[in-house]
């Protein structure tokens, strides 16, 4: 079986989620303490922006291997 077409799939699906989403937040945890029975936990939110020609290329090169399966 092959897994090309399957990749270019998910490509597209990709880089459609990242031009509709162009950023996305987390939270990271970023100290641990422990001071007898207490605990102290340091949390970040960290966002991470996504440039709109990453989500472009994506679907170019998705596209590329769903239609190179097709013709070849």
């Amino acid at each position: 079986m092959n897994l090309k077409p399957l990749a270019g799939l998910a490509l597209i699906a990709l880089g459609a989620a990242s031009l509709a989403q162009p950023e996305f937040t987390y939270t990271r945890t970023a100290h641990d303490a422990q001071l007898g029975p207490l605990e102290f936990t340091v949390k970040q939110k960290e966002t991470v922006s996504l440039p709109a020609w990453a989500g472009l290329a994506a679907i170019a090169v998705g596209t590329l291997l769903v239609w190179r399966r097709r013709t070849g």
